[in-house]
């Protein structure tokens, strides 16, 4: 427990004989755009020691949106529904977005990125096909209005509609306006399977190409299949920054990830986005086209991550399937009497495609080989924290203490490591000059913690348990949690990227 008093100059002294004193922790890669304006004093990344999330990841922001009046803006609202509630989407540009989160109070400080996914969809919509000449011209204009509203970068998700659509010279081209302004590009590459070398050369071959500082988000090897390629990965990246390349990678420290459930659905079945996958599902015929392929196809998403057995429903939208949150597919399949398959489309028409889930597909020496390379930060992947009880994936709530108790056990050392990849290390990557270190002019964003105690605590069947151990945040110098408990969840703020 911390000890609190008055010095003799009026000062408040917390005494903390025995705890570590560290910068906040930088949340490298987490989704919280989309719950923060909705609910701000979520206490998940607080009591973990988080004061600072890189949002907007995975080429998902809440903006760029197309006008209101148009069918793109709501696409792109069904499209995130997923992983927030449903917002007040009271703006359409990139700044305006930016004002209603500040204006929300949000429990963490925000480093924005903008998503390629929201650029494309605001200028050509979300079919597969490649922008026109003017949409392409479009889409350049919309960056660099966010650029100027203080985004720090532009991320890709090259696996979800509508960023899998974009070939490599519109990625180059968007990625090269990045570089002009100093901003970071990361992605969400186009395969972590099968495919995951070619798809890390092609993350490596932006950064060659344009000169723009890559983050490879949530380094992984998914798949028993595929376990082991970490480690080749990793040497690819090595050579990139050998030959004076401004590559990266992040890391959350579980077996498993979690995205949206329509993700086990071939990549055709997509197209379109929402409406268009409700539509094919509700056809008898594609359904039955859609199951055989599930079954044969080694290189649908399902098969590549080893199928049913490994995947758990995370969180739904509509109240009468509450009771499938945090089960297993294979076994709500067999008690609701249906196959696997079907009861995947149902659930999806019956959510309207919200639905999360969590998969079990990585190995632990590859994950921990990322944990403990140099160029590794940490990334929660936070996303879908809607209230106090979201059945989110335990990472939400669990993932820094996790990484701070890896490294405690490991040794001074191993610790010393660690805290510098959770904070001045990623805070260096971003270019955050003065967080991420304790030292006079810097911010105080700080975390003091309980090195015999600290450890998470939340599980796949109760991912809300708070951290332990994590005695005092304090974000902007002002105490927001003491002896774990959030004391002030409204002192965080949007960190607009000055403008050059």
């Amino acid at each position: 427990m911390v000890a609190q008093d008055i010095d003799t100059t009026g000062h408040t002294v917390h005494r903390a004989r025995g705890r570590i004193l560290a910068p906040g922790f930088i949340d490298m890669h987490s989704h919280s755009d989309f719950t923060l304006p909705a609910f701000p004093d979520a206490s998940n990344s607080l009591t973990q020691g988080v004061t600072t999330e890189v949002v907007g990841n995975c080429g998902f922001s809440p903006a760029p949106l197309a006008p209101s009046t148009t069918g793109r803006h709501a696409e792109w609202r069904r499209l995130g529904a997923a992983i927030g509630p449903d917002l007040s989407w009271a703006w359409t540009d990139f700044g305006g977005f930016l004002d209603a989160l500040d204006a929300a109070r949000p429990a963490v400080n925000c480093v924005p990125l903008v998503g390629h996914g929201a650029i494309r969809t605001a200028a050509c919509g979300v079919d597969d096909r490649r922008p026109s000449h003017d949409e392409l011209s479009e889409m350049r204009d919309l960056l660099a209005e966010a650029a100027s509203a203080g985004a720090w970068g532009l991320s890709t998700g090259l696996v979800y509609t509508p960023s899998r659509f974009a070939e490599a010279d519109e990625v180059h081209t968007l990625a090269r306006d990045v570089a002009s302004w100093g901003g970071i590009y990361a992605t969400h590459m186009r395969d972590e399977s099968a495919h995951l070398l070619e798809a890390v050369d092609e993350a490596i071959g932006v950064a060659r190409s344009t000169g723009v500082r890559v983050q490879i988000s949530h380094l992984k090897a998914a798949g028993p299949s595929h376990h082991g390629q970490v480690a080749r990965a990793l040497e690819a990246i090595d050579r990139a920054v050998a030959e004076g390349l401004a590559v990266g990678c992040d890391v959350y420290p579980y077996l498993a990830g979690s995205t949206v459930l329509a993700q086990l659905l071939p990549p055709w079945v997509l197209v379109g986005g929402v409406p268009a996958l409700l539509t094919r599902l509700s056809s008898d015929d594609t359904r039955r086209r859609i199951a055989d392929q599930l079954r044969v196809d080694g290189d649908c998403y399902l098969n590549q991550i080893g199928g049913w057995k490994n995947i758990l429903i995370a969180a739904v939208e509509h109240p009468e399937l509450k009771r499938f949150e945090g089960r297993p597919i294979s076994a709500l399949a067999a008690a609701e009497g249906t196959d696997e398959a079907s009861l995947l489309f149902d659930i999806l028409v019956k959510d309207e495609a919200r639905t999360t889930m969590i998969l079990f597909m990585m190995s632990e020496d590859d994950v921990n080989l990322v944990l403990d390379h140099p160029n590794a930060v940490v990334g929660s992947d936070v996303l879908g924290v809607t209230s106090h009880t979201s059945h989110v994936h335990p990472r939400a709530y669990g993932t820094f203490a996790r990484v701070i108790r890896r490294a405690l056990d490991m040794g001074e050392s191993a610790l010393t490591d660690t805290i510098s990849r959770c904070t001045g290390h990623t805070a260096a990557r971003l270019g955050l000059s003065d967080r991420g270190l304790i030292r006079p002019g810097y911010v105080a964003d700080l975390v003091l913690f309980d090195p015999e105690t600290m450890a998470d605590q939340a599980t796949y069947q109760a991912p809300t348990r708070p951290a332990a151990g994590v005695e005092a945040v304090y974000v902007s110098g002002q105490l927001a949690v003491q002896n774990g408990s959030v004391v002030n969840p409204s002192l965080g703020r949007v960190l607009r990227r000055p403008r050059h």
